[in-house]
Formats: structure tokens, C-alpha cells, sequence
């Protein structure tokens, strides 16, 4: 989630539907600019018992944080606490119950994106073997009670933990127990965003069983391969789903500044502090209505905060969001935006991907997204023409094909499609990573799930 800092220059009063829009108008880029951004959470556990570390203990999350000073990071203070660093990979920033996530910096190409990841895991193991803690890469805790789990000082989080149990019955879940892996892409056009969104939204259900990776809850398999995903379609259904509305004839960018005034509002961010405003409306707030702030009207950065609060699949800010996958290891942080990538940025991959799914209907997608966290890669796909694993095939190829168009070369001569195996991996053989423990844990772990560590970092 967003790290937000106090602002110091006045800005301009929201006056017009225009200036709702202007965000998404600005993030279009021409082909030659656009950039990957990839973000990743891991859980953090002490080596020695396995605890989640709190914020504030001796070698907790805060001094894991300050720690990184020691790589050039530099520290963002919320009332006086840390709670992210800031350097030239991006931001390291705290979810809620102490996991970290890095928002990685906008980068040219897939080899400088896995390269980020690589600096970053090596320096956070290192401050983690001082600290006695190590880092999990799964989409759920596979151990963990909510009651287990810490609860970082970040103002935002206080609303959300208090507004969640209000609108559904595992939102707590999706703060405190779930890591996810996401990439963030560009457009050239209004024609474009529409398309790559549509895509991306449509596929979203094969990203989530390829990365499959949550198959535990609190010590057992809880029947699902992704309930990171399954969490999802019970955490708030005023900000979340497949949005069907994307698919319509009148898509763009005023469609989506509509949507997000109907999505109810978290907070306001004034003077360093968050304000409760959950489940207040945003079109109250244009009209100076809004009852926590009466008279005042929202500027440019509060509607930038609030196009953080939705949680579909795809989310549009000045670029798209790619949503859909668990948390995992370094393999399959690299493999998450070669794929989105390979289909996204190059046109003749984009109109391959939308040639495969264009004619699904909205039911379709639906009941697709519906299945995929119990049945993934054997999910059936609609009309009864074959599984989510053959549609893999098909989609890798044309990622594959995308990639090697963009002819993007390391050092030694390599293209992008490199970062795929894991990928090709996991459909030739139609088991999802979640699938693989799930075999370990009835097998040679012999139904102890705090084997799970051995898979760290």
C-alpha cells in the first residue's frame, strides 16, 4: 500500500470532472518511456522460534527498517516513526502486521527489474542474519492466528483493521496474513490503457494459478491452492472484483474516475495524521459535505490517495496495476512482470492475448476467477474448450513472442524470456507451486507445516 508523506505546498481545490481524470491522462507515455515497476511483499518470522517480530522489540521491524540506512536507504517518518526507506530501488515500506514490501523504481527492462530484486533480497538477508529473522515467500502466513500477528503504527492501518470486519469477513486476513507479488505498467493512449486493462483483467485468473502459493491457513491445508485469491471475493465488495463495467463500449478514463467516486472513502490526510472517513463519500467530499472535514473540498493528493483504496484485480492510477498473483521467491518475482510484459508491451502480443479471451462473457470471467484459488491451472475454461492449462500454453507462447520482439539483451546476449521458465515449467507440468507443498506436507514433511521455513529466502 501507498506510503504518504505530509505536503508542504498548497494545492489546488478539485473543481471539475477534468481534473478527476487528469491522473490517468498524464500517466500516458510514449512506447519508447514506458517502464516496469515491480513491487513484492515477504513475511518476516524469527529464525529461532518463528514468531512474527513486532515493531518496536530489540531487532524488530523498525530496526530492520533503520538498518538499511547502511545501503544509502533513507528513513520516511509518520508521527515519529519509521515506517518505510526511501533510495534509488524505490521504497521499502511496511504492510500491515510487519510484512515488508519493495516498491521498486520504474525501470527500461526485465534484466535491470530482477537485478532490483536480487540488491534488495541480499540486503535484507544480511540485515536479517544480524537480526535473527528470516523471509517467507507465500501468499497467506501458513501458521499464523490473526491474534498471532503484530500491528504496525501506520494511521492508515488503524481505519482499514477497524472498517474491515464492517464490510466482510476476511479483510483482516488480506491485511495481516497475505503477501502478493504485483507489477505496474504503462500506456500510450486512453485506446490503449482500455485494451491492456481489459487483458490484463481477463487473464488476471491464469497470473493467479500459475502463482498459486497459499495452500495453508493456521497449520493445515485449507483446501484451497491460492486463498490468498479466495480472500479477495470476502474482503470488501464495494472495491474489489473483476468489474465488468471495464468491458463496456463507454470504458476510459471518466468510466473509471465514476467508479472510484462510488468506492467508499478510508481516510483524509491532513497535517501528518489520518482522519477516519471510512465508508464516506467521496462525492460528498467534492460537494463540501464531507462530515469529518465539513466545508472543505478534496485537493489533487486526496484524490490520489483515494485511487489507492480499490483493490480489483487491475487497478488504474497513472499506470495498471497487474493484481492477481501470491507472494513468492525470487524466481517468480522476475516471472510476474515478464509475463505481464511480454503480453502488454508489445502490439502483436496485446492483440494475440485479447484474440484468446475477447469472446468470453462476463459470466464467464466471472466463474473463472470464481474457481481459480481452489482449482487453478485445471480450472475449465468456458464453452468446455480445454483448462487454464491450456490456455498457459498459448499464453506463453505469445509472452515468449512479445519478449523476444522487444529484444531487450543482457550482458551476454540474452532476451527477457529467460524470466519465463518458471512459468514454462509450471504449466508443462500442470503443478502449481501451492501443489508442490501440498505433496511435501502429506509427504516428507509429514504433516508439519513449519517445515514450510526451510523454503525461505
Amino acid at each position: 500500500m501507498s506510503t504518504r508523506e505530509a505536503s508542504q505546498v498548497d494545492e489546488p481545490i478539485i473543481e471539475s470532472l477534468d481534473q478527476l481524470v487528469e491522473p490517468m491522462r498524464l500517466g500516458e507515455k510514449p512506447k519508447s518511456d514506458w517502464r516496469i515497476g515491480t513491487e513484492h511483499e515477504k513475511f518476516v518470522y524469527h529464525t529461532s522460534d518463528h514468531r512474527a517480530p513486532s515493531y518496536g522489540e530489540d531487532k524488530g521491524i523498525r530496526d530492520i527498517l533503520l538498518s538499511l540506512r547502511e545501503f544509502g536507504w533513507e528513513p520516511v517518518l509518520e508521527n515519529g516513526h519509521v515506517i518505510a526507506m526511501r533510495g534509488s530501488d524505490g521504497t521499502v515500506s511496511l504492510e500491515p502486521a510487519g510484512q515488508l514490501e519493495l516498491s521498486g523504481a520504474p525501470l527500461e527492462n526485465l534484466h535491470e527489474t530482477c537485478a532490483e530484486t536480487g540488491r534488495h533480497l541480499e540486503q535484507v538477508k544480511a540485515i536479517g542474519k544480524r537480526c535473527g529473522v528470516g523471509y517467507l515467500g507465500l501468499g497467506m502466513w501458513p501458521d499464523k492466528t490473526r491474534e498471532e500477528l503484530p500491528v504496525m503504527p501506520k494511521g492508515r492501518y488503524d481505519i482499514m483493521l477497524r472498517h474491515m470486519p464492517r464490510v466482510g469477513d476476511l479483510g483482516l486476513d488480506m491485511m495481516l496474513r497475505t503477501c502478493t507479488i504485483q507489477v505496474n505498467l504503462d500506456y500510450s493512449s486512453e485506446a490503449d490503457m482500455v485494451k491492456k486493462f481489459r487483458v490484463g483483467l481477463a487473464l488476471q485468473p491464469l497470473a493467479t494459478a500459475l502463482f498459486a502459493n497459499s495452500p495453508f491457513t493456521e497449520g493445515k491445508p485449507n483446501g484451497y491452492l491460492s486463498y490468498r485469491s479466495h480472500i479477495w471475493s470476502d474482503t470488501d465488495p464495494h472495491r474489489t472484483g473483476m468489474l465488468p463495467f471495464v468491458f463496456e463500449d463507454s470504458f476510459g478514463y471518466e468510466r473509471w474516475a465514476q467508479y472510484m467516486l462510488d468506492v467508499p472513502m478510508y481516510f483524509v490526510f491532513r497535517d501528518g495524521n489520518y482522519i477516519d472517513a471510512a465508508g464516506l463519500s467521496f462525492r460528498d467530499f467534492l460537494d463540501g459535505n464531507l462530515s469529518v472535514l465539513p466545508g472543505e473540498r478534496p485537493t489533487a493528493s486526496d484524490w490520489w490517495d483515494h485511487l489507492s483504496t480499490a483493490f480489483p484485480e487491475v487497478r488504474l492510477k497513472s499506470f495498471l496495476e497487474m493484481r492477481g498473483a501470491d507472494g513468492g521467491p525470487w524466481s517468480r518475482i522476475c516471472a510476474l512482470p515478464a509475463f505481464w510484459v511480454g503480453l502488454l508491451y508489445d502490439q502483436g502480443a496485446l492483440d494475440g492475448a485479447w484474440d484468446l479471451v475477447k469472446d468470453w462473457s462476463m459470466e464467464e470471467r466471472e466463474s473463472l476467477r470464481g474457481q481459480v484459488p481452489r482449482t487453478a491451472l485445471d480450472t475449465q475454461l468456458p464453452g468446455g474448450t480445454g483448462t487454464l492449462q491450456d490456455l498457459g500454453r498459448e499464453v506463453l507462447k505469445i509472452a515468449h513472442a512479445g519478449l523476444a520482439a522487444r529484444g531487450r539483451l543482457n550482458a551476454i546476449g540474452d532476451n527477457e524470456g529467460g524470466y519465463l521458465e518458471t512459468l514454462d515449467e509450471i504449466v508443462a507440468t500442470g503443478k502449481v507451486p501451492a501443489q508442490r507443498l501440498l505433496d511435501a506436507y502429506h509427504g516428507q514433511w509429514n504433516g508439519d507445516v513449519t517445515k514450510v521455513y526451510r523454503y525461505s529466502f
